[in-house]
């Protein structure tokens, strides 16, 4: 066998066995190519989420809406749609609509956003929110649920539900759940995190925390737990968009960190863990990553870094995934390469 093929594996299981203990998720960042930024003329690009098909070619889910409405329109105006590219990192090419609008008597009538792809056993699983309303920006963002569609392919044909996976119940998320993260969990059985509102002072609602639920089937049956995570108290909405994975052991998830309340950088991706999913703490190294991109062309700072989403080889995390702002209020996915040998 090649040496660089041996050194290269002994690397990779070194880096792996490094990630069960204390990690430092903003060294792994490295260089952006050029062709790893995603646009979609004439649309507004958010949430970018990918995975590999069975032909090898890499399949990229996002979020998209006219590039002529406001950015708070993917409140109102999001739909779900599909790239691919034959290359991890890019240039992806915009292929369909995955989830569009469909009637008004579905939860899910008037938007899909948040994307979060995976496969599990054989079968592809988009995780995703939808909602319905008078397209006013509080009606819509109130009617915010969890769903799942499910294929054999990530061409589709996608099998959507007549009711959401998640859905509010009384007490902490009365008022609207969104921002799924899946995965599987160290036990088999199937965890999720996602956001969740109660009630409160209307139309914001109560305070903004993150629940954990699990399942045995990765599309139904999801027992949520009532204990909040990712919290600050003395901070409303502290963090969003989580992305959650399990490496040696120990559950990792990346959040968007509003104001710097874990990481103490201001606004940023921080890094959590967790023995079990439901108790997670701040990791020793929290920042994940500042709100820039390292191009290789030089460091950009930007006005948003956010919707983490790790793309896998052989179980390694090689491609974070976010949702840009630029200064000029352009909006984009990148997808940042990332190395464990660093």
């Amino acid at each position: 066998m090649n040496k660089k093929i041996i050194f290269s594996f002994l690397l990779s299981c070194l880096s792996l066995f490094s990630v069960g203990q204390d990690i430092n998720f903003n060294q792994w960042i490295t260089k952006v190519p050029s062709y790893a930024k995603f646009t979609d003329p004439g649309y507004q690009v958010w949430c970018g989420s990918m995975i590999k098909g069975d032909d090898n070619q890499f399949y990229l889910f996002y979020s998209r809406w006219p590039d002529s409405l406001k950015h708070t329109n993917w409140v109102t105006h999001s739909e779900v749609a599909l790239a691919v590219s034959k290359n991890p990192l890019g240039p992806y090419k915009f292929l369909k609509v995955v989830l569009p609008k469909r009637d008004k008597k579905f939860w899910d009538a008037d938007v899909t956003h948040n994307p979060t792809i995976h496969k599990f056993d054989g079968r592809y699983y988009l995780y995703y929110m939808g909602n319905y309303g008078n397209g006013e920006f509080w009606n819509n963002r109130n009617h915010q649920r969890i769903g799942v569609a499910v294929s054999k392919s990530p061409l589709g044909p996608w099998k959507r539900f007549k009711k959401p996976l998640i859905n509010i119940s009384d007490g902490y998320d009365s008022l609207m759940v969104s921002n799924p993260a899946v995965s599987k969990g160290l036990n088999g059985k199937y965890v999720m995190v996602y956001k969740s509102v109660g009630h409160g002072p209307m139309p914001f609602g109560g305070k903004v925390n993150h629940r954990v639920a699990f399942s045995k089937n990765p599309a139904k049956g999801f027992i949520k737990l009532p204990n909040p995570i990712f919290t600050k108290d003395t901070v409303k909405f502290p963090a969003e968009d989580p992305f959650i994975w399990v490496q040696n052991n120990k559950y990792w998830a990346l959040v968007k960190d509003f104001s710097g309340s874990f990481t103490k950088q201001g606004l940023s991706i921080a890094l959590f863990e967790s023995d079990d999913a439901i108790n997670w703490k701040v990791a020793k190294n929290a920042l994940a990553s500042k709100i820039e991109i390292p191009w290789e062309t030089g460091l950009e700072k930007v006005k948003k870094l956010e919707r983490p989403q790790l793309y896998f080889e052989n179980g390694i995390p090689k491609i974070l995934f976010a949702a840009v702002m630029d200064a000029q209020d352009k909006s984009y996915t990148v997808a940042i390469p990332l190395n464990l040998s660093k």
